[in-house]
This record gives structure tokens, C-alpha cells and sequence, in this order.
């Protein structure tokens, strides 16, 4: 999967790039049916634990599980999305969807995936999944205050035309949450992440990203003002359009 990265500096964007083409990808083969065919020395390094740990799987009984059962549930539904070729892309059943991010509490790891649809002499013949493990280029490497729970972010990776981007956590002004996707908003600009807005929730320092309603999260460092009337109240932010929060 060729990829670049879209940053204001050229040569942070050229270091990124560099090192993307440097990642050891996991590749997993997959039959129609979503069943584990073969998978490679990263893909099992990173599987095999998970299985083992957290599903009571041993790893040599990997090959031929459902892929579905060795990610957390509330993955699951998800991964689905993105392995349905025909829903993702309608009108050919080989045309393969844009990647997905999604961020694996088991074991702690944030991960772009690909699928591509394969096809042989009697049509559809499986999948291949690639994934290349973002952990380290997005999440810090212990959490400043030495308090347990999963690595926190610093960037969020995003799929924009064909380009991975990563969007700088100082960056964002808020989080609007809608199911298992998130919009991102900055000063001047708004991203589509598959990231849902409680894995994000988890990730961000909540003494500077405040969760005020189920669908959004503020960064308290662009409020600017605090509005009530006789039954809402709400917080303004200072993106394009001075967005008034809702507060529940």
C-alpha cells in the first residue's frame, strides 16, 4: 500500500514517508469466508499474543479462525464493514475499499488496514488484509503521569484522497462523534476518521479534552465562551464557524 503523509513541513513530511516505506507490514490471507488462510511473521507477532491472552486461542490454531474472533469485540462489526467488498465498493466484487484505522486495546496497538480483494479462475478468491502497525508515530511511549491504561495519542490517523494523514492532537479543536466514525475539527479544516469517539476518549488527556455530550469532545484550550439559555447550555469554540457545543 503506497501512502504519503500530508504535513505543513516538507521534511517531517519526507521522514514520515520514509519510514512508512520502511514498515514490515502484516499481511494476512484470507479465504471467502473471512478464514485465516496464512499469515506472516508480523501479522502472528502481533495476533498470536492477543489470541492467546485474551481469547484463550493458541496460536497454532489460528489458520483457519474466523479473523473476526481475534480482534476485541467492539471491533468487530467494523472490520466486517470494511471486509464487505460489495457494500464498500458496489458494482465489483474485487474492487477493494480505502484503508481503515482502527486502534486495537489487545494488545494496545493502532492500526491502518487494507483489504484487497483477490480473484481467481472462478471469480472472488479471498482477501488479503495488510496492516502497518502506527503504534510508535502516534501514541506516546508511557503515559506522562505513569498511570496505567492504553498508550495516549499525540496524532490520529486519518484517509484523505489517497493519503494518510496525521492530524496533530494540539491541533484539533473538538471531536464530533457519529456511530463508528468521528469528525475531526481544526481551526480551519475537518477530517473523517473511523476512530469512534469512545476509543478516542480513551486516548486523550481528560484534563485538556473534556467529554461534554456522548457525541463530542472539546479541547478545553479552545473554549472560548460559555452560553446558557432557560434549558441548554453550551460551550464556543473557536473553529471556522465558532461552533457552540452542546453540554449535556
Amino acid at each position: 500500500m503506497s501512502a504519503v503523509i500530508a504535513l505543513p513541513d516538507i521534511k517531517r513530511d519526507q521522514t514520515f514517508q520514509h519510514k512508512l516505506e520502511q514498515f514490515n507490514p502484516g499481511v494476512v490471507h484470507l479465504d471467502r469466508f473471512n478464514h485465516v488462510i496464512a499469515l506472516n511473521d508480523v501479522a502472528l507477532q502481533i495476533l498470536g499474543p492477543a489470541a492467546e491472552d485474551y481469547f484463550g486461542v493458541r496460536q497454532d490454531t489460528i489458520l483457519g479462525m474466523d479473523v473476526l474472533l481475534l480482534h476485541p469485540e467492539k471491533s468487530r462489526e467494523k472490520l466486517r464493514l470494511l471486509l464487505r467488498s460489495e457494500e464498500a465498493a458496489p458494482g465489483c466484487p474485487v474492487k477493494s475499499p480505502p484503508p481503515m484505522a482502527m486502534m486495537i486495546n489487545i494488545p494496545d496497538r493502532v492500526l491502518l488496514i487494507k483489504v484487497s480483494k483477490l480473484i481467481g479462475a472462478e471469480g472472488p478468491a479471498g482477501t488479503c488484509m495488510i496492516f502497518y502497525d502506527l503504534t510508535d508515530v502516534t501514541t506516546e511511549a508511557v503515559d506522562a503521569r505513569g498511570l496505567q491504561g492504553p498508550r495516549r495519542l499525540f496524532k490520529i490517523p486519518v484517509y484523505r484522497k489517497n493519503r494518510v494523514v496525521l492530524v496533530d492532537l494540539k491541533e484539533i479543536v473538538r471531536f464530533e462523534g457519529g456511530g463508528h466514525y468521528t469528525t475531526i475539527v481544526t481551526r480551519d479544516d475537518r477530517f473523517i476518521s473511523n476512530l469512534s469517539l469512545t476509543d478516542l476518549a480513551a486516548r486523550l488527556d481528560d484534563d485538556v479534552y473534556l467529554r461534554v455530550h456522548r457525541s463530542h469532545i472539546v479541547n478545553l484550550h479552545f473554549a472560548v465562551e460559555f452560553k446558557r439559555d432557560e434549558e441548554t447550555f453550551g460551550i464556543v469554540v473557536s473553529d471556522i464557524d465558532s461552533t457552540c457545543v452542546p453540554v449535556s
